[in-house]
């Protein structure tokens, strides 16, 4: 898997630079850099939100998710990623399984595509579905003749965040699956193990840590995206407004404490998911003796 293997090429890494002899100096002068940047751009940004959100003490701080508009924020961000990573999850799955194990023209396409949502600014690929379902878009009549509305709506949400978050489930799954090859696959088929068998039994097992770990990330980048949701929510109060969206709103009117007070939610979930990422590579450093 990629997670582990990545862990045993840092620990090969690490034992080759000892038997080195790198000059101490160095050493300490790359981890007080790494320290020092890490201190100042995460740390205290991170110390920041929480001192800010509880400035006017934990009362205050709770009352904040007393509002209605905050609680429809949370629900909605909640129900966006619910929808998206699971969509994410089924196209990831599929789109490894047939680069990683199948020859095709527009393989290479594929995996460009796949890739695109990193190289394209999210306000971008927000304003891709304005120009397609708005109303002025290019199906932007036919729905509205069929009364159905997907911008400035939760529809519209859902198709910005998962834009955004697809490759992270593939791209987490394409170097396993290349690196594990066909071989047990093709043994289980040959013993007469169906498509299903095969993938549920052989593939599933061996790509389970990946895909944990592509959904951890996939999860954590659709509850705190902001630039596609931005372009497409319309900014509708208790409607159409997720966590981030939420928090602009505040901070814009001088609510200082809810402002932050959301924001640590939403922090809270990002180091909630840290911890489950490095549990997963942990499992997976210990699942994959041989890599090592």
């Amino acid at each position: 898997m990629a997670g582990a293997t990545t862990l045993s090429v840092s620990r090969q890494a690490a034992s080759a630079g000892r038997s080195q002899h790198e000059p101490r100096w160095l050493k300490w002068t790359l981890l007080g850099t790494a320290f020092l940047f890490l201190g100042l751009f995460l740390v205290v940004p991170l110390a920041a939100v929480f001192t800010e959100a509880l400035r006017k003490g934990v009362g205050a701080y709770l009352a904040s998710f007393q509002d209605a508009d905050a609680r429809a924020a949370i629900r909605l961000t909640l129900t966006t990623a619910a929808i998206a990573v699971p969509c994410n999850l089924v196209f990831g799955v599929a789109a490894a399984w047939a680069i990683a194990k199948f020859q095709f023209r527009g393989k290479s396409l594929l995996i460009t595509l796949i890739d695109l949502p990193f190289a394209v600014s999210p306000v971008i690929s927000g304003l891709i579905y304005v120009l397609m379902f708005g109303a002025q878009g290019w199906f932007g009549p036919w729905l509205q003749d069929h009364d159905i509305k997907i911008i400035f709506a939760v529809p519209g949400i859902v198709l910005a965040t998962t834009f955004v978050t697809f490759p992270f489930v593939a791209r987490e799954l394409i170097p396993l699956m290349q690196a594990q090859g066909n071989d047990e696959e093709l043994a289980a088929l040959t013993l007469g193990a169906s498509g299903w068998q095969t993938f549920w039994r052989v593939t599933l097992p061996n790509i389970k840590w990946g895909l944990f770990y592509g959904v951890i990330l996939c999860n954590a980048r659709a509850m705190g995206e902001f630039g596609a949701v931005s372009v497409v929510s319309g900014h509708i109060r208790g409607e159409t407004n997720t966590m981030p969206l939420h928090v602009e709103i505040l901070y814009n009117e001088y609510n200082f404490v809810a402002a932050f007070a959301v924001a640590s939610l939403l922090a809270i979930l990002a180091l909630l998911t840290l911890v489950l990422k490095s549990v997963i590579e942990w499992r997976a450093e210990h699942a994959n003796p041989v890599s090592e």
